[in-house]
Parts: structure tokens; sequence; C-alpha cells
């Protein structure tokens, strides 16, 4: 059982209003409610603070975070878009009544939930202002609170802002962006380490910096998109390269194409076409380069080989194991 708790508060009663954080919330139920193709991924709970007439209170703010993380799911996940509040007393999430800062709810409080939760997997994300003081208690500047299986990513540092560029959060577009395909790995997976690592290559120094805490002996996967490649072509890697530093080699005849043959060459063969057409696959997302041949077509055409890559080696090694 996947559950998420999906909150976008653009209506303060008593401060400036934000214009995006509905809109984000919307996106980020929409993208998690179901893996790519269809198939349901999380139960998604949506609270969004639209205006006077459909608010978040405090108190149902806090109520609702806590229910979230007393069920025993396998993954329990927080998504929070609004204002956020430092001070001294450590971080908070400003509800639509919050008069003042310290009138949200506590991450402290937020965080003691998630470490006491039931659930395999606790996921907290943050987009608000100052989030990344999550899971740093008040007065512990280098202590991170984080029990096993509880992970966070938050917008910005305990001292940024969070963004918005038309109409939406920087973060959240990135996010959503993430979890749409752009950090799937090779089998379709993403996970809350390859998110982060998404953000953190699209946001320049200069900008604002996403923060990632984490407590995990391995991660999960959010969401499953399309595969790069198909699962079967993919398990056929460690058939073509049986072992490290395996060079395949090429001839003629795994060449579909007749055009550019010279005299005497022999015709390409059905079989070793089909198995080229693998091997470009592979070519193309960096899996193996050909050796000594610009290309593909020039290893084929001049008897040469290809070998693979740091990275092909790596999904050959998960293939001998089994993990793939």
């Amino acid at each position: 059982m996947r559950i998420a708790l999906i909150v976008g508060i653009n209506h303060y009663e008593h401060g400036d209003s934000l214009h995006g954080c509905v809109n984000d919330a919307h996106e980020v139920k929409a993208v998690l409610e179901r893996h790519d193709g269809g198939a349901v991924n999380f139960d998604c709970r949506l609270l969004a603070g639209t205006g006077p007439a459909e608010s978040v209170s405090r108190g149902t703010l806090r109520d609702q975070i806590e229910q979230l993380f007393k069920v025993d799911a396998d993954i329990a996940l927080l998504y929070f878009a609004g204002h956020g509040h430092i001070e001294a007393t450590g971080g908070y999430l400003l509800a639509s009544d919050s008069r003042r800062g310290d009138e949200g709810v506590s991450l402290s409080e937020v965080l003691t939930f998630a470490n006491n939760s039931p659930a395999k997997n606790k996921i907290i994300i943050l987009d608000s202002c100052h989030s990344g003081i999550a899971g740093t208690p008040p007065n512990a500047e280098q202590l991170a609170s984080l029990t096993e299986g509880l992970t966070v990513l938050t917008a910005s540092t305990k001292d940024q802002y969070a963004t918005e560029e038309n109409g939406r959060g920087v973060f959240t577009t990135l996010l959503v962006d993430s979890l749409n395909g752009s950090a799937a790995n090779l089998t379709g997976d993403i996970t809350p380490g390859s998110v982060y690592a998404h953000i953190d290559q699209s946001l320049g120094a200069w900008e604002q910096r996403p923060v990632f805490k984490t407590n995990v002996k391995q991660f999960v996967s959010l969401r499953k998109s399309a595969p790069s490649i198909a699962i079967d072509e993919l398990r056929r890697i460690n058939e073509f390269f049986p072992r490290p530093g395996y060079f395949f080699k090429l001839d003629p005849t795994f060449e579909p194409e007749a055009k550019g043959r010279d005299e005497g060459m022999p015709p390409p063969d059905p079989e070793n076409t089909r198995i080229f057409a693998i091997l470009q696959r592979f070519n193309r997302l960096n899996l193996l380069v050909p050796v000594d041949a610009p290309h593909m077509w020039n290893a084929a055409m001049e008897s040469k080989s290809c070998r693979l890559t740091a990275l092909g080696e790596h999904y050959r090694r998960l293939v001998q194991n089994n993990r793939i």
C-alpha cells in the first residue's frame, strides 16, 4: 500500500497569498496517482487552500499529517507547497489561518510523526521557504534526526526562499518533470535519489539549492516510467558480453543495409542483423561503444568490435546477479 498526502496552500488569511501552490499540488497528485501506462500507484489525498471558502487550517493540516504517518503502508509520502517559516525554535509549515510563523505546524513535530511511523518508507517533500531545516533539531546544526526508512527532500536550504515562476514553484516543476520520466533509469524506475539528482543538476549555484536527507538501506521506486529499452533486450547484455572487458566481434553480416558493401563481402545474416539492432540500441543509451571505429556501422563493415562502457558494465553485473 502506497499513500500520499498532497497539500497546496495559496490562501493565507493573515499574510501574503501565493499563486502556484494549489496548481503544484494538483500536478503532483496527478503524476503520483498512476504509473506511466496507467497502473495504480499512490492512493492520494489532496488538501487545497484556494481561498476563504476552501482553506486549510492548522488543526486540519496537523491532524492529516499525523494520520498519514499512522498507517502501516509500504510508502507514506507527504508533499507540501505553501509558506514556510523559520526561527530559533525551528521550522514551520504555515496553514491558511496561521497568524504568525510559529503558529504553523512544527517541522520537528512532522519529523516526530514520520520517525514513529510504522510505514516501511516515509518520504517528506517540501516546497516551502526555509524547508531545508527539516530533519535538523534546533541548536543541533550538524545533527540530522532521521530514523531508518525516512527521506526528506526540500526546495531550498534553511536560509533560502522557495521561488515561483510562471504560476508554479520552480522546485515542483522540476519534481514533476523528474516523476514524468526525466529521472528514470534504464528500467524505468524513479527513486528519491534520482529525483534529487535531476533537480540538483537543473539548478545553478546562485539559485535556490535543494536539500536531500535520507536514512535508508535501499531506495524505493516512486513511480515506473516507460523503460528506455525493452527489459528482455536489456537482459541479453550478459549473453553478448559474458565477462568484464569482453569484445563482441562484428562483421559485415551484422549490417542489414546492402549499400556500401565492397565486392565479395558476405550478405546480411537475419539473426546477426537482429542482434546488431539491439547492440545499436545499447550504443544509443551509452551502454557500449565501437572499438577503433567512429560508428557501429563502420565497426560492422570493417569487421571490428564493440565493448561495454562503465555504465554498460554496471547493467551487465545487474543482469548477471539477477537484479533485473
